[in-house]
């Protein structure tokens, strides 16, 4: 084990964790290049899982034979950065989660089709920019049976902190890509990447408040073979082309004269009911 005692907080190998910014970590020039932090053992492990390769470990020296045990016999070769929680927490900035984060490499984008050639359901997030919501759809789309998930390029990361956190590393578990994004060969946003789904067989549903809307439980619904889900950014929703572009408009029928739900609650209720 490459067990290395913090004494210099200003030591450039702690950079990724102390200093840079999630669009430092990005680094959106060389992609290539491209980092990002999980957190707590569980998600560690589902990323390692998923074929990510991991730089450096930071962690509370008493999970060196406990909770990181596994993971750093996982990972001989790398370095195991450690001290006590309160000397992480002053160099973090924040209480690290279970103790325990890992700086890893980003993977290159698959194309649409690469993600959803297999799918049967498939989730389309709109400029969904904020990563709690986007972290938490990815967890209800990993529960509740959804294959895949693509994002328009507005939308926060999926390989933010936060999001990370949030989906419980869900985000490691489903499909995903960006529309419009780094290949080549993916379409752009709305009506190519919907005309490219649709001459994959799906058929889509944009989730939105309208007068010629069906309910989320109508027959022809769950009776489409592949569908995809269509969600719209905090706030204002779908965008009018995009709607103007669906086979479907669905709406999840309320109560009480409330009108819409948050985002990340209605994805949960719509991938309940339409991912069977």
């Amino acid at each position: 084990m490459n067990i290395i005692e913090i004494k210099d907080f200003e030591a450039p190998e702690l950079d990724i964790y102390a200093r840079l910014t999630e669009n430092q970590l990005i680094n959106r020039h060389e992609p290539e290049k491209g980092l990002f932090i999980t957190e707590s053992p569980k998600v560690v492990e589902r990323a390692l899982n998923a074929g990510y390769t991991p730089v450096s470990l930071l962690l509370e020296r008493k999970h060196i034979d406990g909770e990181a045990r596994d993971i750093i016999a996982r990972c001989p070769d790398i370095p195991v950065f450690t001290a006590d929680f309160d000397v992480l927490t002053r160099l973090t900035g924040f209480q690290l989660t279970r103790g325990v984060l890992c700086a890893m490499h980003r993977k290159p984008l698959p194309t649409l089709e690469a993600v959803c050639t297999n799918a049967r359901r498939i989730a389309i997030l709109e400029n969904v920019m904020n990563p709690t919501n986007v972290g938490a759809i990815f967890r209800s789309a990993a529960a509740l049976g959804m294959d895949a998930v693509l994002l328009t390029p507005a939308c926060s990361n999926p390989l933010y902190r936060r999001a990370i956190r949030v989906s419980m590393g869900t985000v490691f578990q489903v499909p995903w890509t960006y529309i419009g994004g780094e290949s080549n060969d993916t379409p752009s946003w709305p009506k190519p990447a919907i005309t490219q789904l649709k001459s994959m067989g799906f058929k889509t549903a944009a989730m939105a408040l309208k007068k010629d809307s069906v309910s989320i439980d109508h027959p022809a619904l769950l009776s489409e073979e592949k569908l995809a889900i269509i969600l719209g950014t905090e706030g204002d929703g779908l965008a009018a082309t995009t709607i103007a572009d669906c086979d479907y408009t669905v709406r999840i029928p309320m109560s009480h004269d409330v009108d819409s739900l948050n985002v990340a609650a209605a994805s949960a209720v719509a991938f309940w009911q339409l991912g069977k």
